[in-house]
């Protein structure tokens, strides 16, 4: 005869086991994806369908939910490289991308993770455009037009990879070049020997330019000398032009007027007799004709 108190607890098992097994039905039914992820659903290994974020629903023990990140990543990708003239640098390139959206599905159907494209295609095809870009420059030159080098790099990759439609590329960037110490050295005396020879040339231009100041001073007081002596020789000629003029003009009037030279020293007398006079000499400036008695 049955127990009716194992029955009892038989079927309150029985009825805790079949809950317990309908929550764990009910929770695998359902998921969340967050705002910077995509999920990919999985039904037997094969590709459902792509999840956006929210809440999501799926075949419990059928379905598998594997979470693919949409943020920007950024990979750091070490190699060495020869320029064009046979210069060896050890490279550090970064390449900054994400997952395009629209084609979560296709990168985890061909590659099942970021890190898989990387490491697959992304890394290879870096390396190989870089040096050949790299290749084409001279080491001087690399350093010099370091932001023409890097778009040149960033334009070859970018076509290389324009059919891998499942990423998207934000930026790559040369973030060091160094080449071997032998070279920076001799690299750095090269400027120093630039830097000196630019020096000298400046110097020799500014010596150029005193000379030439000197010279242009010393044709300014030439000049001023004499335009100085043609002024006094002007002076002169019109001084002695003035001078003929008036003797000639004193002669002119002498010759018409026999008395205008007792006239000129009457006027330049100062009115004293000389106090030594020869005998039977004429005093001068005196001219006494004798006095005639008047007619009867």
């Amino acid at each position: 005869m049955e127990n009716p108190e194992i029955s009892t607890y038989i079927r309150k098992a029985g009825l805790g086991v079949s809950a317990l097994l309908l929550l764990i039905f009910m929770a695998g039914t359902w998921f969340t994806v967050d705002a910077t992820e995509r999920a990919v659903v999985l039904r037997m290994g094969a590709l459902s369908h792509v999840a956006k974020p929210g809440l999501g629903f799926k075949l419990p023990m059928i379905d598998t939910v594997e979470k693919v990140s949409m943020q920007t990543n950024t990979f750091h990708l070490k190699m060495n490289s020869y320029s064009s003239d046979q210069q060896a640098a050890d490279m550090d390139v970064s390449v900054t991308l994400h997952v395009s959206p629209e084609h979560v599905g296709s990168l985890y159907e061909r590659y099942q993770s970021l890190e898989s494209l990387v490491k697959r295609v992304i890394e290879p095809v870096v390396k190989q455009q870089a040096k050949i870009i790299f290749g084409r420059y001279t080491a001087v030159k690399a350093i010099q037009e370091r932001a023409v080098l890097n778009n040149d790099v960033l334009n070859a990759i970018t076509a290389a990879l324009k059919n891998e439609s499942a990423i998207v590329l934000e930026s790559i960037q040369l973030e060091d070049i160094k080449f071997s110490g032998a070279y920076e050295d001799s690299v750095e005396q090269r400027m120093l020997a630039e830097v000196e020879v630019l020096k000298l040339k400046q110097n020799a231009e500014r010596e150029k330019v005193q000379a030439q100041i000197k010279i242009t001073q010393a044709q300014a007081d030439a000049q001023a000398v004499r335009e100085a002596a043609e002024a006094e020789a002007d002076s002169i000629r019109v001084k002695g032009e003035a001078e003929a003029d008036a003797i000639k003009a004193r002669g002119a009037a002498l010759r018409d007027n026999p008395n205008l030279i007792g006239l000129v020293q009457a006027e330049r007398w100062n009115g004293e007799l000389p106090s030594t006079m020869v005998p039977g000499a004429a005093i001068p400036m005196i001219n006494i004709a004798p006095k005639l008695k008047p007619e009867q």
